[in-house]
């Protein structure tokens, strides 16, 4: 059989400064019809057919993170953060679109209450507590701080003193993990809202690549439970309720899906949180099964960037860069590649097409 080309053009229709813009959404018939067009002009085989299957994991790549407009946008210490990130993102996609054989999203996915989320929680004088507020389980303990009792009926059947026990035993498995404390985000990537939905350049090109090579444009859903925080897409941060039954699952048919693959290569946002955890978590079930596998991993550090939070005085209250880079070191210490987006991934130490 013949081997997939390289390196592809970058089709004429796409346009990189539509990295930037919040409101850009792509005509998904157009896209189908040009990737007909393209599929026949570059002798492109459905990715069915492809002998070494290369998939693209692609981490919340959604408006809330990746605009200034979006409730929690990824500035990274430029700035400029995850729009530059969903540009080359969707480059390398057209680029290498004859080695990808599939693309899945994953989006984050919250209602108006969760348990990372202001609205959660009141503190002892029964006033909302703000965003980017880290929740102790001493200050639990002590009362300072508190789940809202309103939410009790459809939360938990109204049994408030249950949610009391849940919370406080929550925040101590967090602490006993000694991942992260429990952190309180501004609303974001609300089910239904514009912040939901992927970033328009990223979107266009996974689906141009579905259209293109014939296959299907697959999605991972997480962070629906309103009782655990979910930044992994392959399991939430907190698995079991204090009275021992189940909280939440893991997502092992996932799991399944990404070590079948040849490659597994991994970008999006944030590097300190989602893109971070999601790697944890796949690098655990890889040293369980055999840490050999950690090679066909494939980070693309140009793709992702680090969680800030500016202090309105032109400098940053919190920065999560450090975090971001040495879990990268560490991915790399147990054998996973660090590559960036420039170099086509036919190039990429391992990779046999």
């Amino acid at each position: 059989m013949s081997r997939p080309p390289a390196s592809l053009p970058i089709p004429p229709f796409f346009d990189a400064r539509s990295a930037g813009e919040y409101a850009y959404r792509p005509d998904a018939a157009q896209l189908a019809s040009a990737g007909a067009a393209w599929r026949a002009h570059h002798q492109l085989r459905p990715a069915a057919a492809a002998e070494t299957r290369v998939h693209l994991l692609l981490i919340d790549v959604q408006k809330d993170f990746c605009f200034p407009e979006g409730s929690l946008y990824v500035a990274g210490r430029s700035g400029r953060g995850a729009i530059d990130d969903s540009r080359r993102i969707a480059e390398m996609i057209y680029t290498n679109l004859g080695v990808l054989t599939d693309i899945t999203c994953t989006l984050d996915t919250h209602l108006a209450y969760q348990i990372f989320f202001p609205s959660f929680w009141l503190d002892k004088q029964d006033a909302p507590l703000a965003a980017f507020t880290t929740i102790t389980s001493d200050q639990i303990a002590a009362g300072e701080v508190r789940p809202n009792p309103a939410m009790a009926k459809w939360l938990c059947g109204g049994n408030y003193t249950w949610l009391c026990k849940q919370v406080l035993y929550y925040c101590k498995q967090l602490e006993a993990a000694g991942k992260y404390q429990l952190y309180l985000w501004p609303p974001h990537c609300l089910l239904g809202s514009d912040g939901h939905a992927l970033a328009g350049v990223v979107h266009e090109a996974r689906l141009f690549h579905a259209f293109t090579r014939v296959t299907q444009s697959n999605v991972e859903v997480k962070g629906g439970n309103p009782l655990t925080e979910n930044y992994s897409v392959l399991q939430p941060e907190v698995l079991s309720r204090f009275d021992g039954a189940a909280l939440a699952q893991r997502n092992t048919q996932f799991l399944q899906t990404l070590l079948a693959a040849d490659a597994v290569v991994i970008a999006g946002q944030a590097a300190s949180h989602c893109v971070k955890s999601t790697i944890d978590d796949l690098l655990g079930e890889i040293a369980a099964a055999d840490p050999a596998l950690a090679k066909k991993v494939y980070l693309v550090t140009d793709c992702m960037s680090a969680v800030t939070v500016p202090d309105g005085k032109g400098g940053l209250a919190a920065d999560f860069t450090p975090e971001a880079d040495r879990a990268l070191q560490r991915f790399a210490t147990a054998g996973m590649n660090l590559v960036t987006s420039t170099t086509p991934i036919a190039s990429w130490p391992g990779i046999e097409l």
